[in-house]
């Protein structure tokens, strides 16, 4: 009887680890697979993107070079992004920017954005 009784609160202690969340990649049973990340991939590399991890997730995503990079800016207004980098007065390199950045808002004040 004790027997029963320790393996029955070793199973429910076990259970209790298990998660509830969907598995990574949408629950195909590979660890990062993504049958959608094929299509994505040409899809953004067909516009001139580079599909790659970012951010702190690592997850996938397009990065692509905005036409008005590096072109100086003093509001976010000016960029195609919306994105001007405060420190330079530029428009973002690179969509998606990740990360912390001091950034110029619509009005030109100097605001902190993170995005991870």
């Amino acid at each position: 009887m004790r027997a029963a009784l320790w393996i029955a609160l070793a199973t429910f202690a076990l259970t209790a680890c298990l998660s509830d969340a969907p598995e990574a990649g949408g629950g195909y049973g590979l660890a990062g697979y993504d049958p959608g990340a094929t299509s994505q991939k040409a899809a953004c590399e067909g516009r001139g993107g580079a599909f790659k991890p970012g951010g702190a997730s690592g997850a996938l995503a397009c990065f692509m070079t905005p036409k008005d990079a590096g072109k100086s800016c003093s509001t976010s207004s000016e960029c195609s992004t919306g994105n001007c980098l405060a420190r330079s007065q530029s428009c973002s390199p690179i969509e998606p920017l990740f990360g912390c950045n001091e950034l110029l808002d619509a009005e030109g004040r100097r605001v902190t954005l993170c995005v991870e």
